[in-house]
């Protein structure tokens, strides 16, 4: 045995035997678990078929050519995309299981309706797109339970054509809103001029009709201008005079013609109505007046026939009583006179 087989009996006597126990190997597999090798939350809840689903809590539906709501959605979901499909419908059920969703892309589907309980629970919601898709109207209170809604996008849908003033009453937060290029005419904006953070307006691209019922939009666009963002092609529909006309250019135009002060038709209608309102008054007072006299000489007339009669009455009863008084002494007396020279 030479030197160096001497030296590694030496270090093999001496090296420590150590053997892992069952428990140490729990212990390193719940190490690496909690350190990151363990599957995303989304994962593990689950993927909707056609969609890809990532460790951020994003689910991916875009152009899978789907005709219904994705299903087995993981429910810590924070940004759901299924824009380019065919989706008609919005189920309320499974969409509000998302309490988390921050973000929702569902434009270019086939959406026709929306109502106040298909977001009913989405309260973190902070971006929703809902462009090219068959909306045709905006509800009461349809967007109302989303408090936290920053941005919507509500654009190129032909057929919507009614926002319902109350729409957006709710939306404190509300800070983009783009309905460029729908069908829209008339805008009553009593529930957009009183949210605080509007920033940016888009209404481009609507046949907007510039008459008295858009005085209000008009007069806003010309005065806080810089909130739309396309303001040079937010123009008229019609009428025709008007049509092509930027809406902002005519905020005090319409001003003034739908407040204008009286013409000569209408001082010549009041006239005629006073006219009209005196003649019959006086008609009126007239035939009251001889009716009255009427009555008053009819109440004389019968008055003068009823005199005489009394008079009569009156006279006749006290001649009548004392002329039998006096007769009727004379004959008693003669009666008893006769009497007396009989008896002598």
């Amino acid at each position: 045995m030479n030197y160096n087989d001497n030296l590694r009996g030496q270090v093999a006597n001496n090296k420590p035997q150590y053997q892992p126990s069952a428990q140490s190997l729990r212990l390193i597999i719940l190490l690496i678990l909690v350190m990151g090798v363990a599957p995303s939350p989304a994962l593990t809840a689950g993927c909707p078929a056609r969609c890809v689903c990532d460790d951020q809590l994003v689910v991916q539906c875009a152009g899978q050519h789907l005709t219904t709501f994705p299903t087995e959605m993981p429910l810590s979901t924070r940004q759901l995309i299924i824009s380019n499909n065919r989706i008609i419908e919005l189920p309320p059920l499974q969409l509000n299981y998302l309490s988390d969703l921050v973000y929702l892309d569902c434009s270019n589907n086939s959406l026709t309706e929306i109502s106040e309980s298909t977001f009913g629970n989405l309260r973190k919601l902070a971006y929703l797109d809902l462009s090219f898709n068959t909306l045709t109207r905006i509800e009461d209170r349809t967007f109302g339970p989303l408090s936290s809604l920053v941005m919507l996008r509500m654009t190129d849908n032909p057929g919507l054509s009614d926002i319902h003033p109350d729409g957006f009453v709710e939306n404190s937060a509300l800070q983009v809103l783009d309905v460029s290029r729908n069908n829209l005419t008339v805008l009553n904006i009593s529930s957009l001029i009183g949210l605080p953070t509007l920033r940016s307006v888009g209404l481009s691209g609507n046949p907007w009709s510039c008459d008295c019922d858009n005085e209000d939009l008009c007069l806003w666009i010309h005065i806080e201008a810089f909130k739309f963002q396309d303001e040079g092609q937010t123009v008229c529909g019609g009428p025709p005079d008007l049509r092509g006309q930027r809406l902002g250019e005519l905020g005090l135009q319409l001003r003034s013609r739908c407040h204008q002060g009286l013409g000569s038709w209408d001082y010549l209608f009041f006239v005629a109505i006073g006219f009209i309102i005196f003649a019959a008054g006086t008609v009126s007072a007239w035939a009251i007046g001889v009716v009255m006299v009427l009555y008053e000489r009819y109440v004389k007339k019968k008055s003068e026939q009823m005199d005489p009669e009394d008079e009569v009455e009156q006279g006749a009863g006290p001649g009548t009583g004392s002329g039998g008084r006096h007769d009727a002494n004379p004959h008693g007396n003669g009666g008893l006179k006769n009497t007396g020279h009989m008896v002598v």
